[in-house]
């Protein structure tokens, strides 16, 4: 049971690190899955013979729905767009699940491209070169006849009126200087085309914006043709567009995503702390039939400190995590296996907070360095079992966390059995194991007294007592005969102190 205890303690104080290094991990691998979906849209054009300069409005339509997914991963938000790859006239090219929609047209000059985005229903039809009615046009398109009386009304309404408009960034303010110049002077000769135009200026951007704040990158025409380009041959690459993880990550983004973790990890840590004083209470009341005032005032000091240290480890192990893993302290951590940050961060805190115990005396060196062993060892277990745990369980995080508290159970069981196993060994041999053990044969104040040897001691003061005053009644005691003996203490090998070998009774 006190093994279990063992395990159960370092895992509750541990808790936060793992759950940062877990939680870390994952927002990492978010970032580059959004990253290879986006390559590997692109280079899903492969093969096509499509002209570039065609070719560049598909490629601009996943540039930026895949970089704004990116980003919004990055940020830590919800907002999400999708290439729809409608083909239904009018159809927008992009959605979003906060209810927008986006139109992108990437054309040779920002005229063109601001007048693609203001063409009308009728100019449509015209560009048809057909004979058929604009009534029958719009009828084979899917509009009902209610919709249809709605455009013959109003014969100038954009065939993509409620949607953003998207064009590239370097035609932006070309296309703003156009459009307003095209306003001005329709003002004076035909009114009645003025709305559509503005509409058009209203909803004109170069990226995707969403109420979160998430973004896409803007994207010029040039690189839309040369993406378009090596998307053809399949050789888009993330550090060609420049969208890696280096790129894109921020300590800023680091920082809250810490924050987060922290948060949770402190959440957890309190239940850990607070669950076992709880069944105590509960107990003690079940036995004595009250609750006990020092069980409360342990179950909050239990609840301060779970919660601190815990967002303190969550918080700091996931910010080393990702900051290593996004590459931002330098190529060679990028590719280090989280398992080993988070064992190197278990480690760091753990000899970090007994380090000051060492310094306020509460600890010696002897137990700062066997702590530190532990550490190692059921730190390593607790995470490798988190990993088996993850692949065998695979719900995010909960595989893990469960694989890890299995490991601290086992570790802390083989490192008790090992420890006793290696010290019996040296109380045996009186080997030091390279000085770890330290073998110390001066015999103590204790096996001196058990053999016969008088032990000075320090003069001590003792004050006097007041004693009160008794009545004590006359007892009658047997005479009782003892034969002298020989008495023979045994001195051998023993455990003395913290990997302390010395001589006991």
């Amino acid at each position: 049971m006190s093994r279990f205890r063992e395990g159960y303690d370092f895992f509750a104080k541990n808790v936060g690190n793992n759950y940062g290094m877990a939680k870390g991990s994952q927002y990492i691998d978010s970032v580059e899955l959004e990253i290879d979906s986006l390559i590997r849209n692109l280079n899903s054009f492969q093969g096509y013979d499509t002209a570039i300069d065609k070719l560049k409005g598909d490629i601009a339509e996943f540039w930026h729905s895949g970089t704004h997914n990116i980003d919004a991963v990055a940020k830590g938000v919800g907002a999400r767009s999708y290439v729809d790859r409608s083909q239904d006239f009018a159809s927008a090219d992009i959605s979003t699940n906060w209810g927008e929609v986006y139109g992108s047209k990437y054309y040779k000059s920002a005229a063109e491209s601001a007048k693609a985005q203001a063409k009308t229903y009728y100019e449509r039809f015209i560009s048809q070169k057909t004979i058929e009615v604009f009534e029958e046009f719009l009828k084979d398109r899917g509009y009902n006849d209610t919709e249809i009386q709605k455009i013959l009304l109003n014969q100038h309404q954009t065939v993509y009126e409620g949607q953003t408009k998207i064009i590239p960034s370097d035609q932006l303010d070309d296309a703003i200087t156009w459009l307003e110049q095209k306003i001005a002077k329709e003002k004076i000769s035909r009114p009645d085309q003025v709305q559509r135009y503005q509409n058009v200026l209203d909803s004109l951007q170069d990226r995707i914006k969403s109420p979160e704040g998430s973004e896409s990158i803007p994207l010029s025409k040039d690189m839309s043709e040369n993406i378009a380009g090596a998307a053809k041959k399949g050789n888009v690459t993330a550090e060609g567009i420049e969208v890696n993880i280096e790129n894109i990550m921020q300590y800023e983004y680091i920082l809250k995503q810490s924050f987060k973790a922290g948060t949770t990890a402190a959440t957890i840590s309190v239940i850990l702390r607070v669950t076992p004083e709880i069944f105590k209470a509960v107990e003690y009341l079940i036995e004595n039939g009250d609750l006990d005032e020092k069980q409360f005032q342990r179950l909050g000091f239990a609840a301060l400190q779970g919660g601190t240290e815990g967002f303190v480890r969550g918080a700091v192990s996931a910010a080393i995590t990702t900051a290593c893993k996004s590459g931002l302290w330098g190529s060679a951590l990028k590719t280090l296996n989280p398992s080993i940050i988070g064992v190197a961060t278990v480690v760091m805190m753990n000899t970090m907070q007994n380090a000051f115990c060492v310094v306020k005396g509460t600890m010696s060196r002897q137990e700062l360095t066997d702590e530190l062993i532990k550490d190692m060892f059921v730190s390593s277990c607790s995470l490798g079992m988190g990993i088996i745990g993850q692949g065998v369980i695979e719900i995010p995080i909960i595989g893990f966390m469960l694989g890890s508290f299995v490991g601290s159970m086992v570790g802390s069981f083989a490192y008790k059995t090992g420890y006793q196993a290696f010290l019996s060994f040296c109380i045996d041999t009186g080997f030091t194991m390279f000085g770890l053990v330290e073998q110390d044969y001066t015999l103590s104040d204790e096996v001196l007294q058990e053999i016969g040897i008088d032990i000075f001691g320090y003069e001590r003061f003792n004050y006097n007592s007041f004693a009160v005053e008794k009545f004590e009644y006359d007892v009658f005691h047997a005479e009782k005969f003892s034969h002298q003996t020989i008495e023979i203490a045994i001195v051998r090998r023993g455990l003395i102190g913290i990997r302390q070998v010395g001589y006991v009774c």
